[in-house]
């Protein structure tokens, strides 16, 4: 049981390293950046839920945070489409950001 415990707390934040690992690593494409933000998203999404059911806290936050996951989601993908349009690909050394 102990070792079911320590396991569902080990599995998030492992997913939440993986994801920051990803997430800083040089990449060459947008999509893979935006895929570890999730991945991280994701983790600290599990660890929400298992600190809020192990204190008996409110679940609304975490309806809240989901809310906010899709939107942080959704505007990624824009913004990954308005490149794409714009550059014809997603590789990190194709476009530069001072250039309008």
């Amino acid at each position: 049981m102990v070792i079911l415990k320590f396991l569902f707390w080990l599995v998030p934040f492992v997913v939440v390293f993986c994801g920051l690992s990803v997430f800083s690593s040089k990449r060459k494409h947008l999509l893979n950046v935006l895929l570890g933000l999730e991945f991280v998203m994701l983790g600290v999404f599990c660890v929400l839920v298992y600190s809020l059911s192990v204190l008996s806290g409110e679940l609304y936050f975490v309806l809240f945070f989901l809310a906010m996951v899709a939107c942080e989601g959704a505007l990624g993908l824009s913004i990954l489409v308005s490149i794409v349009r714009t550059h014809g690909n997603d590789y990190f050394n194709s476009f530069s950001f001072l250039q309008c």
